[in-house]
């Protein structure tokens, strides 16, 4: 019964760093001013949360993409389809994790 209670609460914290690029995705696609660490810091979220590859997820190569766009952006203006994208992805994530 604790395993299925912390598996849930890593899960739900996952979700939360998916929420947390797509609000980062957004910022950089409406060129709202923000803080780069911000960019930065969901970025190294987004790397570390990624390296779930290695165990076979494949759904963690839209967390390493994302995390090298917001990389990206932090110094080139990018197209808003990618970031559109990716938003809409790390959104749909975030919202299944918490369901």
């Amino acid at each position: 019964m604790c395993n299925v209670l912390l598996f849930m609460i890593i899960l739900k914290i996952l979700g939360i760093i998916d929420i947390l690029g797509a609000l980062a995705m957004l910022f950089a696609l409406f060129g709202i001013n923000v803080f780069y660490i911000y960019f930065l810091f969901c970025a190294i979220l987004l790397l570390v949360k990624s390296l779930f590859l290695i165990t076979g997820d494949v759904l963690s190569v839209i967390d390493m993409v994302s995390s090298l766009v917001l990389f990206l952006s932090i110094f080139f203006s990018l197209p808003g389809f990618i970031l559109w994208l990716l938003f809409f992805l790390l959104v749909s994530k975030g919202i299944i994790s918490f369901v």
